[in-house]
């Protein structure tokens, strides 16, 4: 029986050009939700609740937060994915550091910062994941149980982020925790219906 044909692998440029922009998208994303006063899950979320209460910006703690999983994605998903998910770890840290540069909202509704902000976040987030890379913490967990076990990634992901989010039961309004799950099952919708398994096969 002869073998499947291997899909062909993203180049390095394709790769790199991904995920710089896959963290316009989600720094964009988590900037809104920092500005709304909302919440997210995943390290992303437990980074923005350190950042609200300590003197350290989200993309320092985000980076070193994610530190640790680089282990089990060097040894359960290889080198190449390691090494993406690092560049947009990095790039995320960075570019969310800076956004209080770049752009300024007169008006900002804490509902559209949820959806939206989630949105996009989804979005950067399937772009990684379409490009051998995760956002790093849960994501990495996420990717390898859905290569490993056929787990939907987006499933795993939401299950995860909705727990992370309810932390802010002690930090937020109970309105504002609201719009947060909201946006975290917005974020999570986007990866759930369009990473599936046998569609769009990470290499």
């Amino acid at each position: 029986m002869a073998n499947k044909a291997r899909p062909p692998q993203h180049s390095l440029f394709e790769d790199l050009f991904a995920l710089v922009c896959a963290a316009v998208l989600v720094g964009m994303g988590i900037y809104m939700m920092k500005l709304a006063g909302l919440l997210t899950g995943g390290t992303a979320g437990l980074a923005l609740s350190v950042s609200t209460v300590a003197p350290v910006s989200f993309g320092q703690v985000f980076f070193v937060m994610n530190l640790p999983f680089y282990l089990l994605a060097i040894r359960a998903l290889g080198w190449r994915f390691a090494t993406n998910t690092l560049v947009a770890v990095t790039s995320v840290s960075l570019f969310a550091d800076q956004l209080d540069h770049l752009i300024v909202f007169e008006t900002l509704q804490p509902a559209f910062a949820a959806i939206g902000g989630g949105v996009l976040v989804g979005i950067g987030m399937l772009i990684t994941f379409r490009h051998n890379a995760s956002l790093g913490g849960v994501g990495i967990l996420a990717i390898y149980l859905q290569k490993r076990f056929g787990v939907r990634a987006g499933n795993v992901q939401m299950a995860v982020d909705c727990g992370i989010v309810l932390i802010g039961f002690f930090l937020v309004s109970i309105w504002l925790l609201a719009l947060s799950i909201a946006g975290a099952i917005a974020m999570n919708t986007i990866i759930a219906v369009n990473h599936k398994p046998g569609r769009y096969q990470i290499v």
